[in-house]
């Protein structure tokens, strides 16, 4: 039997309308979220943070898809805690609670292996 390799995740990030329409009240709630869901992400059981990167200077407005808005990368146990990273998204509230993440926020998770070049 073969030992379980861990999944190589990049997740895609990207800001949506709502939050460039947001008061700026709102706006720091949603960042306030965001580094929630940024940081349970890291806490969850197994997760190894190896980078991030952030669009943010060279990319302006909401991202509807690539090019993303910021971008975490991690070595993830299995597909169930992939699930649980994104499920943050649907959890994390806003502020009061009345409204989510995912209502300011999307993300894609992208599963593969660690890709090894042998010499």
């Amino acid at each position: 039997m073969s030992d379980k390799k861990v999944l190589r995740v990049l997740f895609c990030m990207g800001i949506n309308q709502n939050f460039f329409d947001a008061p700026r009240e709102e706006q720091l709630q949603v960042w306030a979220a965001f580094s929630e869901m940024w940081n349970g992400i890291a806490d969850l059981p197994g997760i190894n943070v190896l980078g991030n990167m952030d669009d943010d200077q060279s990319m302006v407005g909401p991202s509807t898809g690539y090019p993303w808005t910021t971008y975490l990368l991690a070595d993830v146990p299995d597909i169930e805690t992939v699930n649980a990273a994104c499920n943050l998204f649907r959890t994390t509230p806003v502020g009061d609670g009345t409204s989510k993440l995912w209502k300011y926020t999307k993300v894609e998770a992208r599963v593969g292996r660690e890709l090894i070049i042998q010499r």
